[in-house]
C-alpha cells in the first residue's frame, strides 16, 4: 500500500483515539460515588490512550488528504483493534481483578463487539466502577465506535462516508436516514441514547437499583448481554423485569431507521409493513411456540423452576443476539440449547445493534432459492426478486451470496482450529457460533465462562468476535495480498 495511505490512516486513527480516551473518565465518577480507590486505573488508562492518539496524529497533522475507500477498511480494523488494546488497560490496572492481559483483552473485545462472553466470575465482589466500565463497553460498541465518531469527523476535516460504508452492518449501505452522513450519525446516536435512557427508567421502575438499571440498559439496547451479577437476569427472579427486557431486546434488534421513521411520522404502521421485521417477528413467535411446547412436553414447567416468561425471554435474548440468561437453559432438553444457538446465528435485523447473519440476508436467500426452483420447472421463465416493492439488483444478490459463503467457510475453519487446540466438538462449535455471531450463548466447557480456556484459544475467539462484529469482509479484505499492492 502507498505510504501516503499509512500516513493518513495514522492521522485519522489518532484523531479518533483521542476522544475515545474520554470514555474512561465516567467510571471515575462511579468510583467517587461508591467511595472506591479506583480512580488511578481509569485516569492512567485515559492518559495512555490520549498520548497514543496524539503520537499517531501529531507527525501527520499537516497532511490533509481525502480518505479513499480502501483506506476506510484499514482505519475501521485498526480503530477496533486500538480501542480493544487500550480499552483493556483499566482491567489490567484494576488490582482487585488480577487478570492477565489476554483475559483483559478478551473481556474488552467481548464488550465492544456486544458478544457478552466473559472470563470474569464473582461479579458481585468486583468494584462498581469496574462493573460500570464493563457495561459501558457494550454501550460504546452497540452504538458503533465508527458511527459515534462520524459526527465528529467533519469538524476534524475528515470525510465520514467511507467509514460509514465500511462499518454499518447492512446489505444496503448506501441508504441514509438524512441527506448528510453527519446528520445520519447524529440521528442514530440520539435514538440509541434515548432508548437506553428509556430502558433504564423502565428497569428502575420495575424494581432494579439505579446502578443495575443503567448497567442492564446498556446491555439490552446494545444487545450485548453483560450483566452486573453472576446469575445475570436470573439474579432478580422477576417476570416483570424479564418482560421489560424482552420488549427492549426486540427494539434493539430492529432496524434503527424504522425507529427514526416511527418518531418522525408518529406511527407504528411501517414496522409491520417492513418485510424484514415481519419475518423477524414471525420467526420469533414460531420459536416461542416451539420451545414452549418442548418444555411443556418434557414437563419442565411443572418439574422445575422454569417459568413461561423464561422461555419467552431466552428466545428473544438469543434471536436478538443479546445473550442474557434468566435461568439454567443448558439443562433444558438438548434440542433447545442448540436451537437457541442457531437462532443467534440468524440474528436480528440489519441496521440494528444485533449480530448474526441478519434476517434480511436469510429472507433474500430464501427468495433466491425459490427463484432457482421455479427456473428448474420453467427454464425459460423470467423471475424478479423483490423486497417489498423494490427490485433487488444482481449486485446485491451476489454480495449476500458471497457473504454467506464466506461466513460458512470461516465458521468451519475456526471450528476445526479450536478442535486442533484440544476443545471438544460441542465446546468448539458453540464457542465459534457465539463469537462469530456475537451472541454469547455457550455450551460444553464454556457453559459458564471462558476462564478455563488457554490463551491461544481466547485469542482465536477474540479475533472471531471482531470478525463477526465487522461482518467478516472488513477484516478479511486486509488479508488479501492485492489490497496491499499500490
Amino acid at each position: 500500500m502507498n505510504i501516503s495511505y499509512m500516513k493518513n490512516a495514522s492521522r485519522i486513527l489518532g484523531l479518533l483515539l483521542m476522544p475515545f480516551s474520554a470514555t474512561m473518565l465516567p467510571p471515575i465518577v462511579v468510583a467517587l460515588w461508591y467511595q472506591e480507590m479506583m480512580i488511578s486505573p481509569f485516569l492512567l488508562s485515559a492518559l495512555i490512550t490520549l498520548v497514543l492518539g496524539i503520537l499517531l496524529w501529531y507527525p501527520f497533522r499537516k497532511y490533509p488528504r481525502e480518505m479513499q475507500a480502501r483506506e476506510a477498511f484499514l482505519i475501521v480494523a485498526l480503530l477496533w483493534l486500538a480501542a480493544s488494546l487500550t480499552g483493556a488497560l483499566p482491567f489490567i490496572l484494576a488490582s482487585p481483578l488480577d487478570i492477565s492481559y489476554v483475559d483483559a483483552l478478551f473481556e474488552t473485545i467481548s464488550g465492544l463487539t456486544t458478544t457478552g462472553s466473559t472470563i470474569l466470575t464473582q461479579l458481585d465482589t468486583i468494584p462498581k466502577s469496574v462493573l460500570y466500565y464493563r457495561q459501558q463497553l457494550q454501550f460504546i460498541g452497540g452504538g458503533g465506535i465508527i458511527v459515534l465518531t462520524i459526527a465528529i469527523l467533519p469538524i476534524l476535516g475528515v470525510g465520514g462516508m467511507q467509514l460509514f460504508r465500511a462499518e454499518i452492518a447492512s446489505p444496503f449501505k448506501e441508504d441514509k436516514l438524512t441527506p448528510r452522513i453527519t446528520q445520519t450519525a447524529k440521528t442514530l446516536w440520539f435514538i440509541y441514547v434515548g432508548l437506553v435512557i428509556l430502558c433504564a427508567l423502565c428497569y428502575w421502575g420495575a424494581g432494579m437499583t439505579p446502578f443495575d438499571a443503567i448497567g442492564y440498559s446498556f446491555g439490552t439496547i446494545s444487545t450485548g448481554g453483560f450483566g452486573t451479577h453472576d446469575e445475570n437476569f436470573g439474579y432478580f427472579q422477576s417476570p416483570i423485569l424479564e418482560g421489560v427486557g424482552t420488549v427492549f431486546m426486540l427494539i434493539g434488534a430492529i432496524n434503527f431507521s424504522l425507529h427514526f421513521s416511527a418518531i418522525r411520522r408518529r406511527s407504528l404502521r411501517h414496522y409491520w409493513q417492513d418485510p424484514e421485521v415481519k419475518t423477524f417477528l414471525t420467526i420469533w413467535f414460531s420459536m416461542l411456540l416451539l420451545i414452549s411446547f418442548t418444555l411443556f412436553y418434557y414437563h419442565e414447567f411443572s418439574h422445575s423452576n422454569t417459568r413461561v416468561t423464561e422461555s419467552i425471554f431466552h428466545v428473544t435474548s438469543f434471536l436478538s443476539t443479546t445473550g442474557f440468561t434468566a435461568g439454567l437453559y443448558s439443562y433444558w432438553p438438548t434440542f433447545i440449547p442448540f436451537l437457541l444457538l442457531f437462532l443467534g446465528i440468524i440474528g436480528g435485523c440489519a441496521g440494528s445493534t444485533s449480530g448474526g447473519i441478519k434476517i434480511i440476508r436469510f429472507l433474500i436467500l430464501k427468495k433466491q432459492g425459490s427463484r432457482e426452483i421455479k427456473r428448474l420447472i420453467h427454464p425459460n421463465g423470467h423471475y424478479v426478486i423483490k423486497l417489498g416493492y423494490s427490485r433487488l439488483q444482481d449486485r446485491t444478490l451476489e454480495a449476500i451470496l458471497g457473504f454467506f459463503c464466506l461466513f460458512v467457510v470461516t465458521f468451519i475453519f475456526l471450528f476445526l482450529l479450536l478442535l486442533g487446540f484440544g476443545l471438544d466438538p460441542i465446546s468448539a462449535f458453540s464457542s465459534v457460533a457465539a463469537s462469530i455471531s456475537n451472541t454469547g450463548l455457550r455450551m460444553g466447557m464454556a457453559a459458564d465462562n471462558f476462564q478455563s480456556f488457554t490463551d491461544p484459544v481466547k485469542i482465536i475467539i477474540s479475533v472471531a468476535m471482531l470478525a463477526g462484529r465487522l461482518e467478516l469482509f472488513t477484516l478479511i479484505v486486509l488479508l488479501i495480498p492485492n489490497y496491499w499492492r499500490y
